[in-house]
């Protein structure tokens, strides 16, 4: 949420969307179910909240064959939402983390530091160590990213 007054933002809610895959199949029809419920994921949320503005951490390219299906199923997932008059402002990776942490190299620690120091009302994903309660590293750094775009789209209009 973002309270145009005080231009603060509010986070209320986060969530990564993470697909369960039957193993039977080809690889391709198990990354086919991925992109289906990556889409029927990000689609619910979309229409639940209808909101104003969004901001999206565009992918850039990638290191191997697999990473390259993640991409494409991103990028097929962002193309569906402009052609569903979902539109979004574009961000890179170098304006997200400069608008987090100031660093264009900034690491996956930094951001969620940066995330959950910044953004403590949030949510944040839990789980118990040595019966401490600590952040789930592997969810919360995709939320950092979100929020971590958030503001940099912010920065941007």
């Amino acid at each position: 949420m973002y309270d145009v007054s005080s231009e603060e933002v509010h986070i209320t809610d986060l969530d990564v969307i993470c697909p369960t895959v039957n193993k039977v199949g080809s690889k391709s029809h198990q990354d086919l179910q991925r992109a289906q419920q990556l889409a029927e994921g990000a689609f619910k949320v979309l229409q639940w909240y209808q909101p104003k503005q969004i901001y999206v951490e565009v992918p850039h390219g990638s290191q191997s064959a697999r990473a390259m299906a993640s991409y494409a199923m991103c990028l097929g997932i962002l193309g569906s939402m402009r052609a569903l008059q979902f539109d979004f402002v574009e961000v890179t990776q170098s304006q997200v983390k400069m608008a987090a942490v100031g660093k264009k190299d900034a690491t996956k620690e930094q951001m969620i530091e940066w995330a959950v120091h910044r953004h403590a009302e949030a949510p944040w994903p839990k789980r118990k160590l040595n019966k401490e309660e600590v952040i789930q590293k592997g969810r919360a750094e995709h939320m950092a990213d979100a929020i971590g775009a958030m503001h940099a789209g912010l920065e941007i209009i």
